[in-house]
């Protein structure tokens, strides 16, 4: 779908008045950077609003043009201006939200809260254009007997659709109801994911006796130390990021401190300043209007039409067949975790905040494998090299550092990226560590799609973001096994990208359903698994001697060390989405509304909880991807996307097992052209089935987990 129609973005003030000289974007044309990157140092927050306005009046007269065009509607002066309308919005909105979950601040939040609902009604206006659709209209009513190529004919098939499941059949009072829902849904969604980054950067916990650190290693006390001596303290300062929040949960021996730590992480916006509980309840009735409006019986009715699931049947069919495979394992897991801490000393039952702590014990005890064993062999700038030398050794692809490419943070590394032939093929942007101006998690965007106009194939520029480990005075930034996992996945986005050999912006790289987007990032995850790859990089960052052989042997070991947990797991987050976006009447508990939401979470997730519930405390009001991110009612396609990748990977593991390397070219080549080449282009089944030469089975996860041998 394309982007202008899906975006729902925010805000900014107008800031005076500027010439057009002295504001970046609206020269961005012809911008003097390598590959017509943006000039970071030269945009300032007041240049925004003003580019903002702009690129508004050009959208809309692109659009008016299109419409007032005197010729008949054909599919290049309607579907192919269409997707090429709003290039100037795209850019300044690729720059400002980019930078709005990496590198915000108080200002840029503020402009973001104005700007959304200008941004709502300016993708609303497009939908709701009576005369636009009706070309559209004409255009997809003549289809058969256009001759038409794949791609275009998906292209006008998702064109038409972006209207008709976005309000365009709507008779008028309907379409002002629809208008009015999406700007409040826009405010509401921003709101929410603002108050998730505040209420994660306020809390903070000084310790000044070192002494209830015990367990942590010296580099995460040096990392703590150090964020103590920014905010002018001394002692060591404890905070809900990623880089502190698990190695506490993981290695601190003070039980009250783990539970203060994850009590505060799990009470994020229940309540207080940036209180999300109200916030959830209007979500998800604003998206059970939205969906009745187009007489559907709930959210996810509307949203997953245009998915691999296709339907809530589908999406409960997947969450309940791996529920039953992997809930019996689950359980033996926990089981065994709460006898090997009561042989520990350990009196009671296991706790949230217990379990991550005793499962590292238990997993060193049986694989003799830790964080702090593997870490000397993940040191940055050797992982970095061992992605690039992956996307090598697979697709030809080679990394050079470009210092003339501006970049938004001093943090940032910008990449010239050549395929095989040595020709320029992307940027690639990579951003490694946490700071308070950047959201939580990892993710993947881009700055410029793919696309080819007038015959110029226009490459893509991307962005990696993630929240991993820094260095500390005395050490390079070491990484755990589970950040290099996360960084591989990443990359493999970025590799959708990157690879993109696509016509049209809306249809390159990662516009594809959300339950098939995960497909590369996932597949890409397995490598690290493999000696003959960790072969190529691991090495200590003191010796350079590469990780022994018993240290992989473990990994290997360890391998589906605890993965039914881990799945169920992530199937209570899939079990709680579709709860919140298959309710068919509007969420209105009587009594207090806090407990109601609290309770109804605990409902939903219920039938896969391992460990018991812990009262007062929820996920949901932080749980961004679903209630601020693009994934409602599409939280299950992280493990519909995970089938397909154990799938696809039992391909190259074949290829292994018959000519000795897992870097098989031939299997490469194909998910190559077929994947991660085609975008949206057709429907990703076919495409997968084009790569596989046949139907994905869940028998490869199965297998891949240690649940079916």
């Amino acid at each position: 779908m394309k982007k202008l129609f899906v975006m729902t973005l925010a805000a900014m003030a107008l800031i005076g008045c500027q010439k057009a000289d002295t504001n970046p974007f609206f020269n961005y044309k012809n911008w003097d950077t390598p590959h017509g990157t943006y000039p970071f140092e030269e945009i300032k927050t007041e240049h925004f609003m003003p580019a903002f306005e702009q690129a508004f009046a050009e959208g809309y007269a692109e659009i008016d043009s299109i419409v007032a065009n005197p010729e008949a509607p054909t599919f290049e002066n309607t579907i192919v201006a269409l997707d090429e309308a709003g290039e100037m919005l795209n850019c300044v909105a690729g720059c400002f939200y980019n930078l709005t979950h990496s590198e915000t601040n108080e200002q840029l939040q503020a402009l973001e809260q104005e700007l959304s609902p200008k941004m709502s009604e300016y993708s609303t206006s497009i939908i709701l254009n009576e005369g636009l659709f009706a070309r559209v209209k004409a255009v997809y009513e003549q289809r058969d007997q256009l001759a038409l190529t794949a791609d275009q004919k998906e292209l006008l098939q998702d064109t038409y659709d972006s209207f008709a499941n976005n309000g365009a059949n709507l008779d008028a009072e309907a379409k002002e109801k629809y208008r009015e829902l999406t700007s409040r849904l826009s405010k509401l969604t921003l709101t929410y994911g603002q108050n998730v980054l505040k209420a994660t950067n306020a809390w903070t916990k000084l310790i000044t006796d070192e002494a209830l650190l015990q367990g942590l290693s010296d580099d995460t006390k040096a990392m703590m130390k150090a964020n103590a001596e920014k905010k002018g303290e001394q002692g060591w300062l404890l905070d809900l990021k990623p880089t502190t929040y698990r190695p506490v949960m993981e290695d601190l021996d003070n039980r009250e401190l783990r539970q203060e730590l994850y009590t505060a992480y799990n009470t994020r916006c229940i309540g207080g300043e940036f209180d999300n509980t109200q916030i959830i309840v209007d979500i998800v009735n604003t998206r059970l209007e939205i969906a009745q409006l187009f007489d559907k019986c709930n959210y996810a009715e509307k949203s997953l039409v245009k998915t691999c699931a296709e339907n809530q049947e589908n999406v409960y069919n997947l969450l309940n067949q791996l529920r039953d495979s992997y809930m019996p394992a689950a359980k033996n897991e926990v089981k065994e975790l709460q006898d090997y801490a009561k042989e520990l000393g350990f009196e009671g039952e296991l706790q949230s905040w217990d379990f991550s702590y005793y499962s590292k014990k238990l997993k060193d005890a049986k694989y003799a494998i830790s964080d702090d064993l593997l870490r000397p062999y993940f040191e940055l700038e050797t992982v970095k090299q061992g992605v690039f030398d992956l996307a090598n050794r697979l697709y030809g692809l080679t990394f050079k550092l470009n210092k003339d490419i501006q970049v938004y943070n001093p943090e940032v590394s910008a990449y010239d990226v050549f395929d095989a032939d040595g020709n320029f093929l992307a940027v690639y942007y990579t951003d490694f560590h946490p700071r308070d101006g950047k959201r939580g998690g990892a993710w993947m965007n881009d700055f410029q799609p793919q696309y080819v106009r007038n015959g110029v194939d226009h490459r893509p520029h991307i962005v990696n973001v993630m929240n991993f480990t820094r260095p500390t005075a005395d050490k390079p930034a070491l990484f755990t096994y589970d950040e290099v996992e996360t960084f591989l996945h990443e990359f493999g986005h970025a590799l959708h990208g990157m690879l993109s050999r696509c016509t049209y912006a809306s249809q390159s790289g990662t516009n594809v359903p959300r339950d098939f987007v995960e497909l590369p990032s996932q597949f890409n995850e397995n490598f690290l698994g493999e000696k003959e790859f960790l072969d190529t990089f691991a090495k200590h960052y003191q010796t350079g001697e590469p990780m022994p052989q018993d240290l992989i042997d473990k990994i290997k070991a360890a391998q589906n060390y605890h993965a039914a947990y881990a799945c169920v797991r992530q199937l209570s987050f899939g079990y709680l989405d579709m709860a919140w976006h298959t309710i068919t009447k509007p969420f209105a508990p009587k009594g207090d509304l806090q407990q109601a939401v609290i309770d109804f979470g605990n409902e939903a997730m219920a039938q896969v909880q391992v460990l018991p519930e812990v009262a007062g405390t929820q996920m949901q009001t932080a749980f961004t991807h679903i209630f601020s991110g693009g994934y409602a009612a599409g939280y299950y396609s992280y493990k519909w996307s995970e089938v397909l990748d154990a799938d696809a990977f039992s391909v190259f593991k074949a290829a292994q097992a018959t000519n000795g390397s897992i870097f098989d070219k031939e299997s490469a080549d194909k998910f190559r052209m077929n994947v991660l080449e085609k975008g949206g282009t057709e429907h990703p089944m076919t495409l997968y089935r084009r790569f596989r030469g046949g139907e994905p089975s869940i028998d490869a996860l199965l297998e891949r987990d240690g649940i079916k041998k």
